[in-house]
């Protein structure tokens, strides 16, 4: 971004894009506030579900154990009916910042597999995915997002077919250690990084908020866009509030460019 003068939005945009294209490692670090645009509510935002009585027991690993049907009660209609979601332009877009190899890795926090549907290949699922739910008893028995999703839309439980206990998504629940692979996988993205783009989170949750950290340590370059703050705004070289502004801006560069 130009200093000295007073720039205008699309100036910003422009300047990110730029940036974006020159970057030798460019990752990108995902949380809820990407989906929202796509209609699934965020957690901790203004109108997140974190507002909600009793949200939190919904991926609370010990509530789970006692109650597996208030997770999936409650979880019905912003995780079980992603079939009916659409990619947002934010996840087009960094589906076509991949393809043109502009964007290296993409690191989500976030569970609903829309990067993928967006055209993201690279992407590290930081607190898990739904894409498989196992059974916490029996070795081996696994089930696919669709099948679980159909049952669970039918209003009933996935179980496992040896135990009859409920199946449990691999999405990582409070109380629960991050996958291993991904986090180290992401820690190793964000070290290589020359610059990490923070999108829609409000970094409050460890240890995925800590990722920009090593990026930043590494001499590397940080942009954040997000409608809230975070901890770690002061250390960004470019702030914008509006994610979708942002993101139509880019896309409309990338179509410029053919």
């Amino acid at each position: 971004m130009e200093t000295g003068r007073m720039t205008t939005v699309t100036e910003d945009i422009r300047g990110l894009f730029d940036a974006i294209r020159s970057a030798k490692h460019c990752v990108a670090l995902t949380g809820a506030g990407v989906s929202t645009l796509s209609g699934i509510r965020d957690f901790r935002g203004k109108n997140g579900l974190y507002r909600d009585m009793d949200a939190e027991k919904i991926f609370d690993i010990e509530y789970f154990h006692r109650d597996p049907s208030f997770y999936y009660q409650a979880s019905r209609s912003f995780i079980y009916n992603l079939d009916e979601k659409e990619a947002s332009v934010v996840h087009t877009c960094l589906g076509e910042l991949e393809k043109r190899g502009f964007l290296k890795a993409l690191i989500t926090q976030n569970i609903d597999l829309l990067h993928q549907k967006g055209g993201s290949s690279r992407v590290i699922e930081v607190h898990g995915s739904p894409r498989v739910h196992y059974c916490l008893h029996c070795s081996g028995v696994r089930m696919d997002f669709k099948e679980a999703a159909a049952i669970v839309r039918a209003g009933g439980l996935p179980q496992c077919p040896k135990c009859g206990r409920v199946l449990k998504p691999a999405i990582t629940f409070f109380g629960e250690s991050l996958p291993a692979d991904a986090l180290r996988d992401a820690t190793t993205e964000a070290q290589a990084a020359d610059l990490i783009l923070v999108l829609g989170t409000s970094l409050t949750v460890n240890p995925a908020a800590s990722l920009p950290r090593y990026t930043l340590r590494g001499g590397g370059n940080m942009v954040i866009v997000n409608n809230m703050p975070t901890p770690l705004d002061s250390m960004a070289s470019a702030r914008f509030q509006d994610l979708g502004e942002v993101f139509e801006g880019i896309t409309a560069l990338l179509a410029e460019q053919g």
